[in-house]
């Protein structure tokens, strides 16, 4: 018998990704080094995965890595150009045997519940655990456990073209959560988003 090299019943070590490599266009600056919490949106999301993950890396493109705090790991995407699913298929190239807690750094309402909460109902026998979006009900790739055998169904994919994990997700039969807190899930894409988020946060301040 050929062994797969991982036993059924072990769980596989949860690395942490946070995606911080965008160029941000809608926003019109960089959205990982925005500070919602006392410091830039990267480290703040890095710094929440600290209690739930292994190692920990900041998800950059090539260019960006000299401008990150030497504090924090990095990952430079190797797969160029294709956005979050890119990041992705970097990390797993990185190391396959691991399951990967990846997140968006423009997620400014996040909080360790959620993040908790997500990792206590952890599947690792699907290809991934994610939650619905409360937007609009599909999964939401970025704030996602995927784990290893995920990764050679997301190299398939993107063979055949595609780019969006999301897509991912949709045709591959994940443990999907409904999230405690939906605001948790709220991006921040544009500066309209930005003056809501600043709104919220604000309000929870004085209560």
């Amino acid at each position: 018998m050929i062994s797969t090299g991982l036993n059924k019943h072990t769980v596989p070590q949860l690395n942490g990704l946070v995606l911080a490599g965008g160029k941000s266009v809608r926003m019109g600056q960089d959205k990982g080094s925005t500070s919602w919490h006392g410091k830039e949106q990267r480290y703040h999301m890095a710094d929440l995965l600290t209690t739930f993950c292994e190692n920990i890396f900041i998800s950059c493109r090539p260019e960006q890595q000299p401008e990150i705090s030497s504090d924090y790991e990095t990952l430079p995407d190797t797969v160029i150009e294709a956005g979050p699913y890119g990041a992705i298929l970097s990390a797993f190239e990185q190391r396959q045997d691991v399951a990967w807690l990846v997140i968006a750094c423009d997620l400014p309402l996040m909080d360790k519940d959620t993040i908790a909460y997500l990792i206590a109902n952890r599947n690792s026998e699907t290809l991934a655990t994610t939650f619905e979006s409360p937007h609009d009900g599909l999964p939401e790739p970025l704030i996602t456990i995927w784990e290893p055998q995920s990764y050679a169904v997301l190299r398939s994919f993107r063979q055949e073209g595609y780019s969006c994990p999301r897509k991912v997700l949709i045709n591959s039969a994940p443990t999907i959560l409904k999230p405690q807190n939906p605001a948790a899930l709220m991006n921040v894409n544009t500066p309209e988003d930005a003056i809501l988020t600043r709104e919220i946060l604000h309000k929870r301040t004085v209560v």
